[in-house]
């Protein structure tokens, strides 16, 4: 046995977020590690990589009861852990990267370090350049200098935190070969994911815990994803989630020529984009983070202006419009970054009601109306299934689901006529996803247009009514969802247009 937990327990004030809970993890094993947004999970992963001390519990590693004392500790029992946000300096190298993790005496020869990567990186088929800069590398690429980064140090168990969300499906491939070559010379693997079908395929063991509980464990490969799922959010939760394709009506959103060339030296420039976004219709934008994403959303959103007449909604140039005149307009945006951008972290769920939601009947002769928004609030609260404490919780209180919920509903609620949504299921349970997915075709039905920006291929299928990928500043063609295989949008993903690309207009006539 490689990992031994039991009787682990860890409570903070007002939650119990780990109680009583036991892990038995083997050598070669790929183990998943399953539940909604708040059961538990990060707690318990923080514990095994030494971020935090549990209140209660023994660890025991490799046949050996230890105190696990810090990340540093860990990394030298052989356990390396990849975060769902990478910890990499984008001005330095992939080498220079990898050797601040690394012990003194193996950081200074740089040659010979440059050479251990490029062998090991190679071995494991993910071949990586020790001297290209990060800020070159594309996300797949970033995330397998993570991975090495931990294969250098003898790696015995590696825990990865949503690893697929940020990959192209080639990409996806590719590491589950080098996750299989890994789990077959020995190495475990502690693989967390809302993704049950790639749990499915990929792990031969699986964790289910709920409210900080372990409620299930079972081999993935002898469950079905819904089996896995009722596991982790109970009987109660509906699981349907087939949707009806619409063709949508009359032309809500047209972008003419968009380009933007942003002033941050890492950003991503813009080159004449052209597209049209019907009314009552979900338009899918994939693509591989840091592709234009943020810039195009930004344009959308008014956070940055460009020519007027280069965003046209609902018939008005609104390019050169600030937000808060795009909202009056009908225009709802849901960001990627939910705390900072999306709420503010300190503030209560009331305040976060109040931000965008200004041009809205809660104010009169320059006086708020905070009763109306307190129900406002707590309307929200109560139809998408908001857990907190009450709607003067922090935002930053929640769990990133609940927050999620609370924005997305705070969007809709306010019944736009566009509403862009950036990665609106990004790292939340089954549970919460099915909700908001439900919120976004319903408002779909009564009329909005609705573009989601995402990089969960699998959600776009579901949702979206025609489909398209960012790929370097340019758009593919946007075509319905049912004309566009796995393959073609992965070409997309990657710059490959095909012969639409060298023709401007075949973006705009995929529209017809």
């Amino acid at each position: 046995m490689r990992l031994h937990l039991s009787g682990i327990r860890k409570e903070y004030p007002g939650c119990l977020a780990n109680d009583d809970i036991e892990l038995l993890v083997n050598a070669g094993e790929t183990h998943a590690l399953l539940g909604e947004n708040g059961a538990g999970k990060s707690t318990l992963m923080k514990i095994i990589y030494g971020v935090i001390k549990p209140d209660a519990g023994k660890i025991v590693w490799q046949g050996e009861a230890i105190q696990m004392n810090g990340p540093a500790h860990a990394r030298q029992l052989g356990i390396g852990m990849v975060f769902q946000h990478f910890s990499l300096f984008e001005t330095l190298t992939v080498a220079e990267n990898i050797a601040l993790s690394l012990p003194a005496e193996e950081s200074r020869d740089m040659e010979a370090l440059s050479k251990r990567i490029r062998e090991i990186s190679t071995h494991y088929g993910m071949a990586l350049d020790p001297d290209r800069h990060v800020h070159t590398l594309s996300v797949g690429a970033q995330q397998r200098v993570e991975i090495v980064r931990c294969l250098l140090q003898d790696i015995k168990l590696l825990i990865l935190d949503e690893p697929t969300s940020v990959l192209t499906p080639q990409e996806v491939r590719e590491l589950f070969r080098t996750l299989k070559t890994l789990a077959a010379e020995g190495c475990s693997i502690l693989f967390i994911s809302h993704k049950l079908d790639e749990v499915t395929e990929l792990c031969n063991a699986a964790t289910v815990l709920r409210n900080g509980r372990v409620t299930g464990r079972c081999n993935p490969q002898d469950v079905s994803s819904e089996d896995l799922a009722r596991m982790m959010v109970g009987e109660d939760t509906p699981l349907n989630q087939n949707y009806q394709k619409a063709e949508g009506g009359e032309t809500a959103l047209s972008l003419n020529n968009l380009s933007f060339a942003p002033e941050d030296p890492f950003g991503v420039t813009l080159n004449n984009l052209n597209l049209k976004v019907k009314a009552g219709e979900i338009l899918g934008i994939a693509g591989v983070a840091g592709n234009g994403q943020d810039e195009l959303c930004a344009l959308l959103s008014g956070e940055e202006i460009t020519r007027a007449e280069s965003i046209e909604l609902l018939g008005q140039n609104i390019g050169a419009m600030s937000p808060d005149q795009r909202r009056r307009l009908g225009f709802a945006f849901v960001p990627e970054e939910r705390l900072g951008r999306g709420a503010v972290p300190n503030m209560s769920l009331v305040e976060n009601t109040l931000l965008s939601s200004s041009h809205r009947d809660l104010k009169a002769n320059g006086w708020i109306n905070y009763r109306k928004v307190r129900e406002f609030a707590r309307d929200i609260i109560e139809k998408y299934n908001v857990k907190c404490a009450n709607e003067y919780a922090q935002a930053k209180s929640l769990s990133g689901g609940n927050l999620q919920k609370f924005i997305i509903g705070r969007e809709i609620e306010q019944q736009p006529k566009l509403l862009v949504c950036s990665h609106p299921t990004w790292g939340v349970d089954i549970g919460a996803a099915i909700l908001i997915r439900h919120a976004l075709i319903q408002l779909r039905d009564e009329g909005a247009a609705i573009i989601v920006v995402s990089e969960d291929i699998d959600e776009l299928y579901q949702i979206s009514d025609r489909i398209g990928a960012i790929c370097d500043g340019q758009l593919s063609p946007v075509k319905p969802t049912q004309e566009v295989g796995i393959e073609t949008l992965g070409q997309w993903m990657a710059g490959q247009f095909g012969h639409d690309s060298a023709n401007p207009s075949a973006v705009e006539s995929a529209h017809a």
